[in-house]
């Protein structure tokens, strides 16, 4: 395995609200990976575990919900490190919109 992919994203929405806008908006997530889907969430207090999978490759992720930023970290397994650097180029750019 790599090393985890992590990005902060800040915003000042508070915590409730950025919560809702993560429940609602993950599934954008999906799209950052060609043929990417999300397979399985839960919530444990505010860190959204998620799974993302795409070609034949299956990446736990987490969205820990803060007071002004939500911590992104994504564990690309050795398959995918290779994309590490352009992934958080993308959630750098388009995460933001999560929080919309």
């Amino acid at each position: 395995m790599t090393e985890p992919v992590a990005v902060d994203l800040p915003h000042r929405l508070g915590k409730a609200a950025a919560r809702g806008r993560i429940e609602h908006g993950v599934g954008k997530i999906a799209h950052f990976v060609p043929g990417g889907a999300i397979t399985e969430r839960h919530w444990e207090g505010d860190v959204m575990h998620f799974t993302v999978e795409a070609m034949g490759q299956r990446v736990a992720s987490r969205l820990d919900v803060q007071d002004a930023n939500v911590h992104a970290e994504f564990d690309l397994p050795a398959f995918l490190g290779m994309f590490g650097n352009q992934l958080r180029a993308m959630l750098q750019k388009e995460g933001p919109k999560l929080l919309e």
